[in-house]
């Protein structure tokens, strides 16, 4: 397919605990502004996209069809279906190896909502670790990670909670190995409202994909780089309301399982259930064992962590340092 179109761009992103090449046939390919960190282009790297716009180069799709992918997934692109409530133009996925090719338009949309969570899910699968949708940041005493509905405070409570000195470990997503926490690196998207107006009114925010949207990159404004790992102390589901009472509770570990089992767990969370199937050559019995393992790791976490729902204020100096003084207690 090669001589069919021209690669134009190419970024090595660094998530930490490996690397992920994105090309394009499009010269200032707007996927790159959902990550932080880049690498060398020489490094080595686990996973390539290659994103070929059609608008740019029309190649026929007679041509792509024969070589296209056959499944839930590929059948989901073609309609224009990539994850969950992401939506865009029909694509097509070519799957070889480590490398995914996808032909359509308007790729862009498809990095962050589907190709990321895909691959950190896999990674997980083949390296014995667990994927969750979650924040994190640390300090000394140990790592606490944010769990919580869309709309919930998550975001508002991480960067507040940096603000006032903890470290930055990760806004989205997080892989877990035993009790330590590896930060995926990644730029924050935020909209205007109480927590970060005043930042989007400096100008010091660029736009991002979405009209609503500012890309944030959590070194410029934390004043370090993220935290690679550390070790978990704190597992907090934040609930914040300001029309009900403020609270900082203790949770039973089964109400906790629960809760997590369709709110962080990747593969439910995100519905990558087919797709982590299909890495596993549709081994049925295989797919049992792994899930059922991915799933005791994270049991094994919840079990030996502080469990925590907190529905506070984080934008009052004071709740925030009482709150943040509690999640450093030992």
């Amino acid at each position: 397919m090669a001589p069919h179109y021209s690669v134009r761009s190419s970024r090595v992103v660094d998530l930490n605990l490996f690397r992920l090449r994105i090309s394009s046939n499009v010269a200032d390919f707007g996927g790159y502004s959902y990550f932080s960190r880049f690498a060398q282009p020489a490094d080595h790297c686990t996973y390539e996209i290659v994103c070929v716009d059609l608008d740019r180069d029309p190649v026929d799709p007679a041509l792509i069809e024969p070589l296209a992918d056959r499944g839930f997934r590929a059948d989901r692109f073609r309609s224009g279906f990539y994850l969950t409530h992401h939506y865009g133009p029909p694509a097509y996925l070519v799957t070889r190896g480590s490398t995914i090719y996808v032909f359509g338009r308007q790729l862009e949309r498809t990095i962050w909502p589907y190709f990321t969570k895909h691959l950190l899910t896999l990674f997980a699968v083949d390296h014995d670790m667990v994927h969750l949708k979650a924040a994190a940041f640390a300090q000394p005493t140990g790592a606490t990670l944010l769990f919580g509905r869309g709309s919930g405070g998550k975001t508002v409570f991480l960067t507040q909670a940096c603000a006032a000195g903890a470290a930055f470990v990760s806004n989205t997503h997080v892989l877990t190995s035993g009790s330590t926490v590896h930060g995926v690196p990644s730029a924050m998207r935020v909209r205007r409202d109480r927590c970060f107006e005043e930042l989007i009114d400096s100008g010091r925010l660029e736009k991002h994909l979405d009209a609503s949207e500012y890309r944030l990159d959590p070194g410029m404004i934390f004043g370090h780089e993220p935290v690679a790992e550390a070790t978990v102390r704190n597992l907090c589901v934040i609930d914040y309301n300001a029309d009900r009472p403020p609270c900082f509770e203790s949770v039973e570990e089964e109400t906790f399982n629960a809760f997590l089992d369709l709110f962080a767990f990747a593969i439910g969370t995100y519905g990558l259930k087919d797709d982590v199937l299909t890495h596993l050559g549709n081994d049925f019995q295989r797919y049992g064992d792994v899930f059922s393992t991915m799933k005791r790791r994270m049991h094994d976490l919840v079990k030996t962590s502080r469990r925590l729902y907190v529905n506070a204020d984080m934008l009052d100096p004071r709740i925030r340092d009482r709150t943040l003084a509690r999640l450093a207690e030992l």
